[in-house]
């Protein structure tokens, strides 16, 4: 099986989706040897890239060396390499593509419903998994309505006058995932001008209370060939004073997530570690997870808050699978068959039998 890599994008979080990228095709090139790399530019543009790249070559954009990409829709969709004047085009023979795209199109269903549209299996969430994991506000209101404890939560705008909860606040993006464009503030004035100045609170912003007390807490679950739940971390913060988990926090160090600082396993009150797990499988569904989903909880010593689902993480989230280990070749090779025997989405016309066009009248008939 040809598997190809997919990550760049224009995101916010493009150069982790690089990284993530070329751990996942570095890998499939040392085991499988024949791996395809497709870099997304931040311009949008696809290009193909050699599988042993690295990631100073990504530093000025476009790598040496790399072939034009278009990928085209409809029966004969795929990934096509760009001919010159004296070739035609040519089209890349890939079964199923490992999703390295954070945040943006990319994780938003953007892209997944581009490679529905052309007839590409894919690892990760579908559209509408994709979309739930990156509305902050959808996805607390399914969690809420699933009877799954969350901290309140609510949408900000330059018309609130009054929250149904106390201050200090945290204002967060509403679609768009890591820690970008968050803000801790001590009142509802201040997270209104927020809106004003956060460029990335332009689409829209939720608002929630800022707990001090709480600290992040994260499990992965996969979805093939079962549901399976991996070691449960505690991310640590570089600042010891620092009020959230940040960017830095989480990718800053070389290999993205994997070597982000972190207590592993995750040191929790007594029965917090069954409560996890029991909100995380329930999360599954809820969430429409499927491939490889972060799920990031806050909590103290007495209680346990779902926050988010990252349903495209750092590095794949290979890290947490100690317990028992999984090799990161397993993991992939599981998500590419997953893509192929579990298709995301595939299309169909069924039911659209002309009936209703030969009873139809003329169509300037019905304009009049």
């Amino acid at each position: 099986m040809t598997v190809g890599v997919l990550f760049g994008g224009p995101s916010p979080e493009h150069d982790i989706s690089i990284l993530t990228g070329l751990l996942a095709l570095r890998e499939l090139h040392g085991g499988r040897g024949d791996a395809v790399g497709i870099y997304w530019t931040k311009s949008g543009d696809f290009v193909q890239v050699a599988a042993t790249s690295e990631a100073e070559a990504f530093l000025e954009g476009v790598p040496r060396g790399s072939t034009e990409l278009s990928l085209r829709l409809g029966v004969d969709g795929g990934f096509y390499a760009v001919g010159g004047r004296l070739s035609k085009d040519r089209r890349l023979e890939i079964e199923a593509l490992i999703m390295a795209t954070h945040g943006g199109p990319g994780e938003d269903g953007t892209i997944q419903g581009a490679l529905d549209l052309a007839g590409i299996p894919y690892s990760g969430p579908s559209v509408a998994g994709a979309a739930i994991g990156m509305d902050k506000w959808t996805f607390s209101s399914l969690v809420t309505q699933a009877g799954l404890s969350t901290l309140p939560r609510a949408l900000l705008s330059p018309e609130t006058e009054s929250l149904a909860f106390e201050g200090p606040y945290i204002v967060k993006p509403r679609f768009g995932g890591s820690s970008i464009g968050i803000d801790v503030v001590a009142d509802l004035a201040t997270a209104k001008a927020r809106l004003l100045t956060n460029v990335h609170l332009a689409r829209g912003c939720v608002i929630e209370p800022f707990r001090a007390d709480l600290t992040d807490v994260q499990i992965a679950v996969r979805t093939y060939p079962r549901v399976e739940l991996s070691a449960i971390e505690k991310p640590i913060r570089r600042a010891a004073d620092a009020e959230i988990l940040d960017y830095r926090d989480k990718y800053v160090g070389g290999e993205g997530m994997v070597s982000a600082p972190r207590e592993l396993p995750a040191r929790l009150a007594p029965g917090q570690r069954e409560a996890l797990e029991s909100a995380a499988r329930a999360t599954v569904d809820v969430a429409m997870v499927r491939g490889v989903a972060r799920i990031d909880f806050l909590a103290n010593e007495s209680e346990l808050y779902i926050n988010e689902v990252n349903t495209i993480p750092g590095s794949l989230s290979k890290h947490l699978f100690v317990d028992p280990p999984l090799p990161f070749s397993q993991l992939l090779n599981d998500l590419a068959t997953e893509a192929l025997e579990r298709p995301a989405h595939r299309y169909s016309a069924a039911g659209a039998d002309g009936l209703v066009l030969r009873s139809a009248t003329a169509i300037s008939a019905k304009l009049a």
